[in-house]
């Protein structure tokens, strides 16, 4: 089981609303960062085996029955059935607090069960091992790790060295013994403990900076009591009304957990280097805040009610901001950090032999033309859902389409981060179009002060230029960009900006033309032929969910609702049995790729479904 690494869709996520550790349906919490999802990694075994971290907890002998969050939370109930009995583990991460916990809760419900543990403690990536010792806690025996500036204390009934880690240890494995010797190094804890009908035994795993003292221990009854509640009252806001309601409603919930509570900043993915292609290079860092992505995010938080988020999110956009508006990044770290270097992690084997391990993101130098459309799209829909702009709100979008104005002609690349040379994307001017559309619309509908004259003069040359240069009358299509001929799925976009129809023929044309040259026997779309050398990248990828969920838009919104059902039916049973979806799909291999879960593909699934409610 150590040598072969998990498959995506048997991991759950967790989430405090700062961390999302995943864990897995065998019990061991593969990834885990802290205190912030873009933290060094504590538990690394996602990104290379066991001995790179991870916290194993499941029952002697036993196999797992059910796994399921409690309904609209993130807790997460996982159920064993062992020869004598049956024993439930539940886990989660107190959201919105002052500390980080994770809080593993085992309950026997019948017979008598043995549980066992197996918690390897790697800081920065596994490139620390920290140093483990007994101390007391509010006078009960814990274990207090410390590596640098990170400390952990785990409490429960304690755990214990192995007698293969240290000549020292004491070969009955009893807690307690010779082998918690002060100072001792711990490479891994194990531990078994029986129970019976009705028993309940807690274990709290805190982060803490390691230069202050450890906290005491959580109280479990009542943190999973405030756990359940804080989940349940944020979805009981929430306006569902599709055909696809508990994946509508679960998507939602995986947007709110990657939200960073006291930032407003939301992650993209809570993973980093999951592969686009199982054994390729294509392995990203997904732990930061895209504007396009949180944008996006926005959108449909808007159309479900969530205004309050959407603010959150503006101020978030005004902190990260300020007054470089002249030098906009496609991406921040989760506060607003600018410096976000990409880096490689040779001392790990990667998710599959994926390599290189990539931590930080060189793509976030990039020029990507789209990114302040997608930011003016919604803010724009913010301020038609009654917001109400102030000066600073207002006068950063001026500001940024100033800087729209100063990179006019400017080519970059592309939505998808390509990182070979660059171009005049299709997609990347229409957004643009859509930015100084809605600098106008926010002038003329909304009394906003602005140059409106100047912005509607540069909206009509880019319409000009899109219509002459972005499309192949040949093909009755537009191309990806426009010095070539291939097309992409982000043009399927172009009708959500408000430049044309969906059923407009140009756009038809189009969609022929991706359906033709993008579509895999599957019927799945890629987002680009790799093969067409745009992208500067060895290697391939699988489909991208996202795309094939704009696909379902489009055909809903342009008469085509049968195919958009079908579609749609096929996409959301790629979900794992939790609602949770990933970057890509390996429809061959019936699997999962790509960072998990993504919030790309889980806010093209609502859209999707809000797609088809709207023509039902």
């Amino acid at each position: 089981m150590d040598d072969v690494s998990t498959h995506l869709e048997d991991y759950a996520l967790l989430s405090d609303l700062s961390t999302g550790p995943l864990v897995s349906r065998d019990g061991s919490i593969d990834w885990l960062c802290l205190p912030r999802f873009d933290s060094p990694a504590v538990f690394s075994a996602l990104l290379g085996g066991p001995d790179d971290g991870r916290w194993r907890l499941s029952a002697v002998d036993g196999e797992v029955v059910e796994r399921r969050y409690l309904p609209q939370t993130f807790v997460l109930e996982t159920t064993w059935q062992t020869p004598t009995g049956r024993v439930r583990v539940t886990d989660f991460l107190p959201p919105v607090t002052d500390r980080a916990d994770l809080v593993r809760r085992v309950e026997c419900l019948e017979g008598t069960v043995e549980v066992e543990h197996d918690l390897r403690l790697r800081f920065d990536y596994a490139r620390a091992t920290p140093w483990v010792r007994v101390v007391e806690r509010e006078g009960r025996p814990a274990l207090l790790s410390l590596a640098g500036p990170d400390g952990v204390l785990v409490n429960g009934p304690l755990l214990h060295r192995t007698a293969s880690d240290d000549a020292d240890d004491d070969p009955t494995g009893r807690p307690g013994s010779a082998h918690q010797h002060e100072g001792a190094r711990a490479p891994r804890l194990t531990g078994r403990f029986g129970l019976e009908a009705g028993q309940v035994l807690d274990w709290d795993l805190t982060w803490f900076p390691s230069h202050e003292a450890p906290p005491g221990p959580v109280d479990a009854d009542r943190a999973l009591a405030q756990t359940l509640e804080f989940w349940t009252d944020w979805s009981a806001r929430l306006t569902v009304d599709t055909g696809h309601d508990p994946l509508v409603l679960r998507s939602l919930l995986v947007l709110r957990a990657l939200t960073h509570a006291r930032t407003g900043g939301i992650v993209a993915a809570p993973t980093a280097s999951l592969p686009e292609d199982l054994g390729g290079s294509r392995n990203w860092d997904y732990r930061f805040v895209w504007l396009r992505d949180a944008a996006l995010t926005i959108e449909v938080a808007i159309a479900h009610g969530l205004t309050r988020g959407a603010q959150l999110w503006r101020d978030w956009l005004l902190r990260a901001v300020a007054g470089d508006a002249d030098d906009i990044r496609i991406m921040y770290g989760i506060a607003g950090e600018r410096e976000l270097d990409e880096k490689e992690l040779d001392h790990l084997d990667g998710y599959e032999g994926s390599r290189p391990v990539r931590i930080g993101n060189g793509a976030a130098d990039q020029y990507q033309a789209d990114v302040v459309g997608e930011v003016m799209i919604a803010l724009g829909e913010l301020r038609d859902a009654g917001v109400a702009e102030d000066r600073y709100s207002w006068g950063l979008q001026k500001n940024l389409l100033r800087y729209c104005e100063a990179n006019y002609d400017r080519p970059d690349h592309g939505i998808w981060e390509m990182r070979g040379d660059l171009h005049m994307f299709t997609h990347g001017r229409v957004m643009m179009w859509a930015a100084f559309d809605r600098g106008i619309r926010a002038v003329e509908d909304h009394g906003l002060d602005g140059p409106v004259e100047r912005w509607r003069e540069l909206r009509d040359r880019l319409r000009a230029e899109i219509d002459t240069r972005g499309f192949d009358e040949a093909t009755n299509s537009y191309t990806q960009t426009y010095d070539g001929t291939e097309v992409d799925a982000s043009l399927l976009q172009l009708p959500h900006t408000g430049y044309l129809r969906h059923d407009d023929p140009r756009m038809l044309g189009t969609v022929a033309r991706i359906e033709a040259d993008l579509r895999d026997e599957h019927g799945l779309l890629h987002r680009y032929r790799t093969d067409a050398g745009l992208d500067g990248l060895e290697g391939g990828e699988h489909p991208f969910l996202i795309c094939n969920f704009w696909l379902v838009e489009q055909y809903a919104h342009s008469g085509r609702v049968d195919d958009a059902e079908a579609l749609m039916d096929q996409l959301v049973g790629y979900a794992n049995d939790l609602g949770l979806l990933s970057e890509e799909y390996d429809a061959e291999a019936g699997r999962l790729i790509g960072n998990f879960p993504q919030a790309f593909s889980h806010l093209g699934l609502i859209r999707a479904a809000d797609a088809l409610a709207a023509v039902r």
